[in-house]
């Protein structure tokens, strides 16, 4: 599974107005803007220096200690808002960061950071969290701990070394499975976060948890352009996740890993039981799991004489139709990928996807490529699915 976030932008005029507003106690000046824009370039510094010392003269100095074990290539604020309010402020800001190794480009995050200011003036930092309707970040949630493998990064809080190692072996054995088949115009390189309990897994996403409770792993990133996602991380729901065995947890990691490969190739224009097919295809790929064991949902229905008549629709992915339809969606999509590696080959399936993403707009995006691609019509399509459905479960 993959989340998609669409970001609001203030415009510029919009921002000088906000940021000369009159706020709580009184207007804000550009040279206190500038002040504690000073104030968080210094914070920043001092994390991608490692240095304590000079983290704990910026103000509180809690967050250090937390955020230690996370491997910063950049690090920097950008004051966007400031509210006064006598000798208290609190600022908006974007945090951007990048971890060493690992991201192409630079995550943003939200945040709000409470500012006091002593007797000579001077602002200090208070304390950072989350802006309001963003999500944590792991240094939130408590000490990180890190663990590297090959191909892979683990970060952690709450949890035990062992633990972290076996999940960097699991992305390790995923990175070059999906490299094998999607090619290698990818990073080839994972960031896994293992937080202690689902409730704090939802605040990493910044959603409620019972939208993940059954879901063992999610991918977060943004999707589409030409440029890298500037990342990805796939983000462990410990609950269910334990509830699997070690063949399972294999999949779900190179599922996840899958997304993170395709995330250049899939837009607006990429329906569900594509992105999910692809990324299930690509885990059981090579795997002892005959269709009926791995689609046993979608092999009931057809051994019930109710078979599907057409692809799974993207409303069809979500949970309002329980947890069955739901895996028939994800069952339909993998067979509809396995008919298409089976029939016109993996290579050809791999530019059927990239082929769909690079279509401008949703409408016709599968009907062209099916033609261009594959040589053949939706209808005959659906027809030759809903055929390879029952010959393969049956």
């Amino acid at each position: 599974m993959t989340g998609r976030r669409r970001v609001h932008r203030t415009s510029a005029a919009a921002l000088c107005l906000l940021l000369a507003a009159p706020a709580c106690g009184g207007p804000v000046t550009d040279p206190e803007l500038a002040g504690v824009q000073r104030l968080l370039d210094r914070r920043a510094a001092a994390v991608l220096g490692h240095d304590r010392a000079a983290y704990a003269r910026t103000g509180a100095p809690a967050g250090f200690d937390a955020l230690g074990a996370v491997p910063p290539a950049a690090w920097s604020y950008r004051v966007t808002r400031l509210e006064r309010d006598g000798d208290a402020a609190t600022a908006e800001a974007d945090l951007r960061y990048r971890v060493e190794g690992y991201d192409p480009g630079a995550v943003t995050a939200r945040r709000t950071v409470r500012l006091v200011r002593d007797v000579g003036g001077q602002w200090s930092v208070a304390g950072e969290r989350p802006a309001p309707g963003a999500g944590e970040q792991p240094w939130d949630q408590g000490e990180v701990r890190a663990v590297h493998g090959e191909r892979g990064l683990v970060l952690g809080v709450g949890r035990g070394t062992g633990e972290l190692r076996g999940l960097a072996d699991l992305a390790d054995r995923a990175v070059p499975a999906v490299s094998d088949a999607w090619g290698e115009d990818w990073p080839r390189r994972v960031v896994v976060l293992a937080p202690r309990s689902l409730e704090d897994m939802a605040r990493l996403l910044g959603s409620p948890p019972s939208a993940y409770r059954d879901i063992a792993a999610v991918t977060t990133g943004v999707t589409g352009g030409r440029e890298p996602a500037p990342a990805d991380r796939i983000i462990v729901n410990p609950e269910a996740y334990a509830l699997l065995g070690d063949r399972g947890r294999q999949v779900v990691l190179t599922h996840e890993t899958a997304h993170v490969a395709t995330r250049r190739a899939t837009t607006a224009a990429t329906p569900l039981w594509l992105s999910e097919g692809y990324a299930d295809w690509a885990a059981y790929r090579g795997g002892p799991s005959a269709p009926a064991d791995a689609a046993p949902e979608l092999a009931r229905a057809v051994r019930e004489g109710r078979a599907p008549v057409r692809l799974p629709a993207d409303g069809d992915f979500g949970s309002d139709g329980g947890p069955r339809a739901t895996a028939r969606a994800y069952e339909g999509g993998w067979l509809a990928c396995r008919m298409i590696a089976d029939r016109w080959g993996e290579d050809r399936l791999g530019a059927f996807y990239r082929a769909v993403g690079a279509h401008g707009r949703r409408e016709g995006a599968v009907a062209e490529a099916l033609d261009t691609v594959l040589g053949t019509t939706p209808e005959r399509f659906t027809r030759d699915w809903t055929e390879y459905l029952r010959a393969s479960l049956a």
